[in-house]
């Protein structure tokens, strides 16, 4: 499993409420959710729980995975992975037996039912804080404490200011320990185990190997046909007119000029054709000037306003580079034609051994992979090298497209930074 490693900072004082915020609602919202998961597994003797243990496993790895990145952001140990095995097509049986069976839909179980043992560990150090708060804050004055406790002499008056002293500091020591011991103890159960991560690579790079495999014949396909109605279709009509020339070209020299002429332009006409369809296996421009200088000829030659900023230290594989092209390339034909965007925004650099390409445009966004869609030809092109497509196209946009390849960059050659617009 390829990696990064990313410095890790742990977060402020203001945004930390906010993730602490977030570890309430994800907690709180898998205790909901324990009642349909006992409802599935139940209903599951009677084979009418399959799609229901679908529809709620699905919904626990969404929470789950949502916990592992909030803690991420939390712990100084950085992102939990997650290490589900990719559901197989077919049945409803053998998509809720693959779920049933993958340790880690374990894990996220187990994760549930402590929600109710983590929302008691979050809560303490705030309600002690709450309450001393409050009981500081009202020693003064004449409003009842909780209601039926008013104090009226100073003896009285400096009970609850001691108590509410005593909650607060109480308060501010356990907080920190209280959210450690979250924090350790939700990773524990979280994290995937080796066997776990080493059983969903497996599968994934048998998937991704198959979707290859599905591609390439596709693609060999898509060759044959090209060849099969443009080119050798002239090259055939081109034979014959040269035949038919050449019987007559003793007693009807002027027709056989004709034709010769008709034949030269079927040549040119199919060497046109050939060119297209070797530009589009691998552009010659992608060969001679690199995906960077590629890049650009296509920024220049469409229809969008794309601005295109580079910094490659070298040049990526052949086929990572051709595969890195063709995405961008579908990208920005994507947003010609869906996303009503004037601009858009090419950022091409290289770090910690993976290409990263980002495509961002002024569109309305919504952008989302669809079953045979061209983002799911991304995904699919970019799987055969262990890459990733990431979106984030709310609506109204704007739309940015992470890609990431690992790769490495030849050295012997350094290419030159370039911006264009």
């Amino acid at each position: 499993m390829n990696t990064t490693h990313r410095t890790h900072h742990r977060p402020g004082p203001l945004t930390t409420p906010a993730y602490l915020f977030l570890l309430l609602s994800q907690n709180t919202a898998a205790l909901i959710l324990t009642p349909l998961v006992l409802l599935s597994a139940l209903l599951t003797l009677i084979w009418i729980g399959l799609p229901f243990v679908i529809l709620t496993a699905t919904l626990l790895r969404a929470l789950a995975d949502s916990q592992r990145r909030t803690l991420g952001h939390l712990h100084p140990q950085g992102p939990i992975p997650s290490a589900y095995r990719p559901l197989p097509a077919g049945s409803i049986i053998r998509r809720a037996n693959a779920l049933i069976t993958d340790t880690t839909t374990w894990r996220d179980i187990l994760w549930q039912i402590s929600a109710l043992p983590n929302l008691l560990l979050i809560t303490l150090p705030c309600l002690l804080l709450g309450h001393g708060a409050y009981q500081t804050a009202l020693t003064f004055t004449t409003i009842p404490l909780y209601g039926f406790y008013t104090p009226t002499t100073t003896t009285e008056h400096l009970l609850p200011l001691t108590t509410g002293l005593l909650l607060t500091t109480l308060g501010l020591y356990t907080a920190p320990k209280a959210l450690n011991t979250y924090l350790a103890f939700n990773r524990l159960l979280l994290i995937p185990s080796e066997k776990a991560r080493l059983t969903a690579r497996v599968a994934h790079l048998a998937t991704s190997r198959a979707n290859t495999i599905d591609t390439q014949a596709s693609e060999i396909r898509r060759i044959e046909r090209d060849l099969h109605d443009g080119a050798q279709a002239r090259l055939v009509a081109l034979g014959m007119t040269l035949g038919m020339a050449e019987q007559i070209i003793t007693h009807d020299p002027d027709t056989a000029r004709t034709m010769l002429t008709e034949a030269r332009e079927t040549t040119r006409h199919a060497l046109t054709e050939l060119r297209d369809l070797v530009r589009g296996i691998h552009p010659p421009v992608l060969v001679e000037r690199g995906l960077q200088g590629a890049v650009h000829a296509l920024a220049l030659t469409h229809p969008l306003t794309v601005h295109t900023t580079a910094d490659l230290k070298g040049r990526p594989a052949d086929p990572v580079e051709s595969a890195a092209y063709f995405a961008i390339a579908e990208l920005l034909t994507n947003t010609a034609k869906h996303s009503h965007a004037t601009h858009a925004w090419i950022r091409i650099n290289h770090g910690q051994g993976r290409l990263v390409i980002t495509v961002t445009d002024n569109g309305t966004g919504n952008a989302a992979p669809a079953p045979g869609s061209g983002l799911t030809g991304i995904t699919r092109r970019l799987d055969a090298f262990d890459g990733t497509m990431n979106i984030t196209s709310p609506p109204g946009g704007p739309t940015i497209v992470t890609l990431e390849i690992p790769c490495a960059l030849s050295s012997p050659k350094t290419w030159p930074s370039s911006e264009t617009d």
